[in-house]
């Protein structure tokens, strides 16, 4: 009995390593280039990896080298700089621009869009629309941008 199993396990055995060797064969012949193809692409992967360590190894010990040199310097601000900015009253009543068209251009100056300005206004989107075609056009602008520059111009926007 145990000879039997032992002939079997070897027969067994034999076949199983002839099958494996003809697979080898079949897959070393038929896709030689594949895996040629791979061994090649493998050995270019594996050189570039070297190569960008050795190059960033080499660019980091370059910045070690390099030092920061900080300057504190007291800067003087005058004290009417220091006070609240107040738009030009004089002007915003020449050019005749409603206090809610201003409250509207600093809005749109502080980067707001439309939708924004209305939601935060609790108006529409329309009316916040209006509101600025007539502050634009009583700043004689055509963009959202030349009017925020006017209105700083003018003194209007801080």
């Amino acid at each position: 009995m145990k000879r039997h199993v032992l002939i079997f396990g070897l027969v067994g055995g034999l076949l199983i390593a002839t099958l494996q060797y003809t697979e080898y064969r079949f897959v070393i012949i038929e896709h030689s280039v594949e895996l040629y193809s791979a061994l090649v692409a493998i050995l270019f992967a594996a050189f570039g990896i070297w190569l960008g360590l050795r190059i960033t190894r080499r660019r980091v010990t370059i910045r070690e080298t390099v030092r920061e040199t900080i300057v504190v310097r007291e800067v003087l601000v005058p004290a009417e700089a220091l006070a609240p900015f107040a738009p030009d009253t004089a002007r915003q009543q020449t050019l005749g621009i409603t206090a809610r068209e201003l409250e509207i251009l600093a809005l749109v100056a502080r980067g707001f869009s439309n939708r924004e300005i209305a939601t935060q206004l609790f108006v529409s989107e329309n009316t916040v629309k209006t509101h600025c075609a007539r502050a634009f056009d009583k700043l004689g602008a055509a963009r959202r941008t030349q009017a925020v520059l006017r209105g700083k111009e003018l003194g209007l926007l801080p």
